[in-house]
C-alpha cells in the first residue's frame, strides 16, 4: 500500500520538476513588456510629453494608481469575473466554452482570461487551437511570476485601442484628452470594448460600430449590477470622441527626462510647471518671429529654493530654423552676463567694495585692449556704476586683479562649465570678462540662482525628488552672502528696458536684479534676472551661431526677461533705493558745481507704462541728483512724503507731461515724458 503512494508522490514531484524546468528554460517573451513609451509629467501630474516605441507606436505603461478604480473593477467584471481567483486559466470558463461549442457546433463564447489575453499580446500568434493551448501555458507561467495587479497593469499597457495606440493611458489621452484617473461611464465602456476589435471599433473611423460595442458593454454592466439602467442610458448619449494629438509641452526638456526615466517606471514627475510652460512658449515664439526668420529663443525659470526648473523653453518652435536644437544646453557666449560674478568674487576677496572707484579709460592689458560697447569712456566710476552700466574696462581690470584662472576655477568648482576657444586652452584670459568663453544657459541659471541664495551654488533639479534633495544639501560656496547681496542691490539699479517702469521706482513692484549680455557680432543676446525667489535666463539668437546686426541683449532679450518675470507671477516687495547709500568722498567732486540737478527718472523723452492712473494709483517715484530739490508737473509743485522723503507722482490721465526739478540754488532740469495707461 505504501509503495503505490510513494510512486504516485514521486511521479507527481517529477512532473512538477519537469514543468518547473521547462518553464524556466522556456519563459514567456517579456520584450514588449519592457518596451514602453516613457512619459514626462509636470510637477502636479499634468502630461508634458511621451516618446513612441518601435514603429511609432504609443505604448504607455499603465499606472494603476492613476487609473480609475471603478474602470478596473468593471473591466474585470466584463472580461474575467474570476480574475482574482484563478491561476491563469479559468476551468469553469473552459468547460462552458467547450459545452457551448458542442451544442451549437461552433465556438459561441471564449474562455480567454485577462492573463491569457496578456500572454497573446506579449507573443501574438494566429487564432488557432494550438495557439490557445500555448496561451494557457504562458498564462500559468505569467501567474507564477507576477502578482494580479502587475498582470492587470501589463494588460492595460499592451491592450490595443486602434491605430498606433496601445495601453489605456494612450487611448484615454488620445480620445478623451486626459489621463484615465477619472473616467465617465461612457468612456469606461468604450475603453473596455475597444481592445476586442480595435480597428473595427475605432470611434474616429467607425463611430457606429464603436457606439454598438459601447452599448454592449453597458448592457453587460447593467446585468452584472455594476451600473444602473438610467446611468447606462446617460452614458450611451455621450458623444463619441475624435482622436487628438498628444501634448508636447517642454519638447526638449521633457523628451530628455522621459528618455532618462527608469525602464520599469510608468512616468517621471518633473519639476516643470505645465501652466507656466504653456504661457512662455508662445512668448518665445513671438519674440523670435519679430527678430527675423532665422532667429530663435530660449528661456529657463528656476525656483531658487530647491533649484527646481519650473520652465524650460529650448527653442522658439520646431517649425523655425534650428528649432529642434535645445538651446538651453548649447554652448553660447554670455557676453557681459558674467560680470556680476567678477565683482562678487572681488568683493569676497576684499579687493573692492560697491563704491570703490575704478578707472574707465583706454587701457592696454598686455596684448588685450578692451573698449566699452558705446566706445565712450567715463574716467572715474564706482564699482556700482561700472556694473550698472556694464562698462568693459573696469570689469577687465577687476578680473586682472582677481586672476582669470582663479575666477574660472571658482566658476567650475560651483558646478558650471566654461568652454574656451581652442586657441585659449592653455589658460583662461581676460576676455572671460566680456564673454570670451562658452557657457550653457543651464549653467548660467545655476550661477544666478547662487546669487539669489546667498552665494550658495547647487545643481539644477529636474525632478521633484531631486528638488527635495537639493533643498537639504549644503551646496558649494561661490561667494559670501554679503557679496551676493551687494551685487544684487547694484543689479536692481540697472536701467530698465524702454517702455518698462524700473521695478525700484514702482511702488509695490517686484525688485528685478538683472544683467544683459551681447556677444561678439551680436550672435547672442542674453538677459539674466533674479526676482521673487526665481532665477530667470533668457536668450535670443540663431541656432547656427550666425551674426545678427545690432541686436543687443538689452534690446533683444531684456524685454522678454521682464515679460517672463510677469508671467511667473513673482510676489510684490517693497521698492529699493536707487541711489548709493554711502558714496565715497572722492565721488562728490566728479560733478561740477555749476551743473545743477541731474534728472534720473523719468529721463527726457521716456514713455512710461503705468498700471493705473489717478489718485488711487501707486504712482511713480521721481528721482534726481542734487540738494534741496522741488519737483513740478506743468508748473504745479509736488509734495514729498514726510516719512520717506520720496516724491510720488500720480498722473491723472495718459498723455504728454513736462516735469521739472529745481535745486536750492534755483538751477533746473526738465524732461518731456509720455504716460501710457495699463
Amino acid at each position: 500500500m505504501v509503495a503505490p503512494l510513494t510512486k504516485a508522490l514521486v511521479g507527481f514531484l517529477t512532473v512538477q520538476i519537469v514543468l518547473f524546468t521547462l518553464s524556466a528554460l522556456l519563459p514567456p517573451d517579456m520584450t514588449r513588456a519592457r518596451q514602453s513609451s516613457p512619459v514626462a509629467l509636470d510637477r502636479r501630474g499634468a502630461w508634458l510629453r511621451a516618446l513612441p516605441v518601435e514603429d511609432g507606436r504609443w505604448r504607455i505603461r499603465a499606472d494603476l494608481q492613476r487609473t480609475d478604480a471603478t474602470f478596473q473593477q468593471r473591466l474585470i467584471a466584463v472580461e474575467d469575473g474570476r480574475f482574482r481567483r484563478h491561476l491563469g486559466v479559468d476551468p469553469l470558463a473552459v468547460v462552458r466554452a467547450v459545452g457551448s461549442a458542442m451544442v451549437h457546433g461552433r465556438a459561441t463564447s471564449g474562455a480567454s482570461t485577462l492573463t491569457m489575453q496578456t500572454a497573446r499580446l506579449l507573443e501574438p500568434r494566429p487564432r488557432t487551437l494550438g495557439s490557445k493551448l500555448v496561451e494557457m501555458v504562458r498564462a500559468v507561467q505569467l501567474e507564477s511570476r507576477l502578482t494580479k495587479d502587475e498582470l492587470l497593469a501589463l494588460y492595460l499597457t499592451l491592450a490595443p485601442y486602434g491605430g498606433n495606440l496601445e495601453g489605456v493611458r494612450a487611448a484615454s489621452l488620445a480620445y478623451f484628452g486626459h489621463e484615465p484617473s477619472s473616467l465617465t461611464d461612457g468612456e469606461q465602456a468604450l475603453l473596455i470594448a475597444l481592445p476586442q476589435s480595435p480597428e473595427a471599433r475605432r470611434p474616429d473611423r467607425r463611430p457606429e460600430a464603436a457606439r454598438l460595442a459601447r452599448r454592449g458593454v453597458l448592457d453587460k454592466l447593467v446585468r452584472t449590477g455594476t451600473l444602473t439602467e438610467a446611468a447606462a442610458l446617460e452614458a450611451e448619449s455621450e458623444a463619441l470622441p475624435p482622436r487628438a494629438a498628444f501634448p508636447g509641452l517642454a519638447w526638449h526638456a521633457a523628451g530628455e527626462l522621459a528618455r532618462a526615466a527608469p525602464v520599469r517606471q510608468a512616468s517621471v514627475v518633473t519639476t516643470l510647471d505645465a501652466g507656466l510652460q504653456a504661457r512662455l512658449e508662445p512668448m518665445a515664439a513671438a519674440v523670435a518671429a519679430a527678430q527675423g526668420a532665422d532667429a530663435t529663443a530660449a528661456i529657463l525659470v528656476v525656483e531658487i529654493k530647491g533649484r527646481a526648473v519650473r520652465a524650460a523653453v529650448g527653442s522658439a518652435g520646431r517649425d523655425r530654423a534650428g528649432g529642434w536644437v535645445d538651446m538651453t544646453r548649447a554652448l553660447r557666449s554670455p557676453g557681459s552676463a558674467l560680470k556680476p560674478f567678477i565683482y562678487a568674487m572681488a568683493m569676497d576677496d576684499g579687493l573692492v567694495a560697491a563704491d570703490t572707484q575704478l578707472t574707465d579709460s583706454a587701457t592696454r592689458f598686455a596684448d588685450y585692449q578692451p573698449e566699452n560697447f558705446d566706445r565712450v569712456f567715463h574716467d572715474k566710476v564706482t564699482v556700482r556704476e561700472a556694473l550698472s552700466h556694464s562698462l568693459n574696462v573696469p570689469a577687465v581690470a577687476t578680473l586682472e586683479r582677481l586672476g582669470p584662472e582663479a575666477f574660472a576655477g571658482r566658476i567650475e568648482a560651483a558646478g558650471a562649465h566654461l568652454a574656451r576657444p581652442k586657441s585659449q586652452l592653455k589658460g583662461a584670459g581676460l576676455a572671460l570678462a566680456l564673454g570670451g568663453e562658452g557657457i550653457t544657459l543651464r549653467d548660467l541659471a545655476l550661477l544666478y540662482a547662487a546669487l539669489g541664495d546667498g552665494g550658495i551654488a547647487r545643481p539644477l533639479a529636474w525632478t521633484e525628488a531631486d528638488a527635495a534633495v537639493r533643498a537639504r544639501s549644503a551646496g558649494t560656496r561661490l561667494v559670501r552672502p554679503e557679496a551676493a547681496s551687494q551685487v544684487l542691490d547694484i543689479l536692481r539699479e540697472a536701467p530698465a528696458p524702454r517702455g518698462r517702469v524700473p521695478s525700484a521706482l514702482t511702488l509695490g513692484g517686484p525688485a528685478m536684479a538683472f544683467k544683459t549680455g551681447t556677444s561678439y557680432g551680436f550672435r547672442d543676446a542674453v538677459a539674466a534676472g533674479v526676482v521673487g525667489g526665481y532665477a530667470i535666463i533668457v536668450w535670443t539668437g540663431r541656432a547656427d551661431g550666425g551674426a545678427r546686426g545690432g541686436l543687443t541683449g538689452r534690446d533683444a532679450a531684456l524685454p522678454l526677461l521682464f515679460d517672463v518675470a510677469d508671467a511667473v507671477g513673482t510676489p510684490a516687495v517693497a521698492p529699493r533705493p536707487i541711489a548709493p547709500k554711502a558714496a565715497p568722498q572722492a565721488l562728490q567732486t566728479l560733478r561740477a558745481e555749476t551743473e545743477g540737478p541731474r534728472l534720473i527718472f523719468p529721463p527726457d523723452g521716456a514713455t512710461v507704462q503705468v498700471e493705473a492712473l489717478g489718485a488711487g494709483s501707486r504712482g511713480l517715484v521721481l528721482a534726481a541728483g542734487g540738494e534741496d530739490l522741488v519737483w513740478y508737473v506743468a508748473g504745479t509743485p509736488l509734495t514729498a512724503d514726510p516719512v520717506s522723503g520720496r516724491v510720488v507722482w500720480k498722473p491723472a490721465a495718459p498723455g504728454f507731461y513736462r516735469l521739472s526739478v529745481v535745486d536750492g540754488q534755483g538751477r533746473k532740469a526738465s524732461a518731456r515724458v509720455r504716460i501710457k495707461g495699463g
